[in-house]
């Protein structure tokens, strides 16, 4: 693996110097989903707290990786028409967006949904994006609002499209049969080793009581990801869900997208990898511990813990389908019949198989049972 390196920007270095402090705080060993969350979080200077851009259909703008309301606006004017179906089911007239990112989705879903939402919140913890967002936003300023934490109540729709991959993951290595959970320790001596700019992060394994959901068959090496944080996450949800119903009489209901499996496939004997992934520039590698702060790091979706934690909290697991059955079944095909060609080559990206349709889910939750139209065809719920 490659050692990464440090540049004389003010910003990553005071990052490292955080991290660095951090590891001596926590007695010289942190583990990787306390690094992930100052690598894309530490206020003013993660990855997704920092000035630089992240969002773009190319590298030569700067940006480091493309989402689906960035690639064709019929992918949010799509997921309008189950939005507005939602509202309607849970009496309800609010939106909530988590992640926004450069703003596209809000803006494409407050054009289509139009009257029918009269508030739109948006939690972002990013004060950059924020900026953007607003700028993309200004025709609905008097509909949007920011927040950075969830009320202790909430009724309405909640989206959030490639947000679960971004919250922080626990590592978890088999060596030799026995488990370890991989975390990171700061070795100043390799600043001296080879270039004065080497960063000394490194990788250090602990043995430990943790485990995958289910046992990993064979008894090969074995690395993967557990998903605490999004799995508190969705419980959270369920809990702000059911405090606005008792409060209210209203429900609520939310929809996630993004990149993943169910459990059977995450933790598949063959996927002794895991799924860890960086993005910059458009290029993809596998190490986080280089250039940080200047990409992203995500990791795929344990589908299966997800609505488990849904169902746990007490909310009903609505649908889990590809984002090409979702789209479809919501009526993505037929305004591109006269769409141009260049709209239809993008929206084509939505749900073919090699490109975003089948790696992409949906997966929703709500606290009334009820079929969504997304789900209408193509539910794989069984697979969970």
């Amino acid at each position: 693996m490659s050692t990464p390196q440090l540049s004389n920007d003010p910003g990553q270095q005071a990052l490292y110097t955080l991290i660095q402090r951090s590891i001596a705080n926590a007695g010289g060993w942190l583990g990787f989903d306390r690094f992930m969350a100052l690598a894309l979080y530490a206020p003013g200077l993660g990855y997704y707290a920092n000035s630089l851009r992240k969002f773009g259909l190319t590298p030569e703008s700067g940006s480091d990786f493309a989402t689906a309301p960035e690639m064709s606006k019929h992918f949010g004017r799509t997921l309008a028409h189950q939005v507005a179906e939602a509202l309607q089911v849970t009496g309800t007239d609010e939106v909530w967006e988590f992640g926004a990112g450069s703003g596209a989705l809000a803006l494409q879903l407050l054009y289509s949904l139009s009257d029918s939402v009269k508030r739109y919140t948006i939690v972002d913890l990013s004060g950059s994006l924020r900026e953007r967002q607003q700028e993309t936003l200004k025709a609905h300023a008097h509909k949007v609002q920011w927040v950075d934490a969830l009320p202790e109540q909430l009724s309405g729709v909640v989206v959030g499209n490639e947000v679960l991959d971004a919250m922080p993951v626990q590592l978890l290595v088999r060596k030799s049969g026995v488990w370890h959970e991989r975390g990171v320790v700061w070795n100043a001596d390799a600043l001296s080793q080879s270039q004065a700019c080497v960063s000394p992060l490194q990788w250090e394994d602990r043995v430990t009581d943790l485990r995958p959901p289910m046992d990993m068959l064979g008894e090969h090496d074995y690395l993967t990801e557990i998903h605490s944080q999004a799995e508190a996450f969705v419980a959270t949800l369920a809990d702000r869900f059911k405090a606005g119903e008792v409060a209210t009489g209203k429900g609520g209901a939310a929809f996630l997208i993004d990149y993943g499996f169910p459990e059977s496939e995450y933790f598949h004997p063959q996927r002794s990898m895991g799924t860890l992934m960086c993005h910059q520039l458009h290029k993809a590698d596998s190490d986080p511990l280089a250039d940080v702060g200047r990409k992203d790091i995500t990791a795929h979706v344990n589908f299966t813990g997800v609505a488990l934690a849904a169902q746990d909290a007490g909310l009903n697991v609505l649908g889990y389908t590809t984002q090409a059955h979702f789209l479809i079944n919501c009526g993505l095909l037929q305004p591109l019949v006269d769409a141009p060609l260049d709209e239809k080559i993008m929206a084509q990206k939505l749900i073919t198989e090699h490109e975003m349709g089948e790696l992409f889910k949906v997966v929703a939750f709500g606290t009334t049972d009820w079929e969504p139209m997304g789900f209408a065809q193509g539910d794989r719920s069984y697979a969970l």
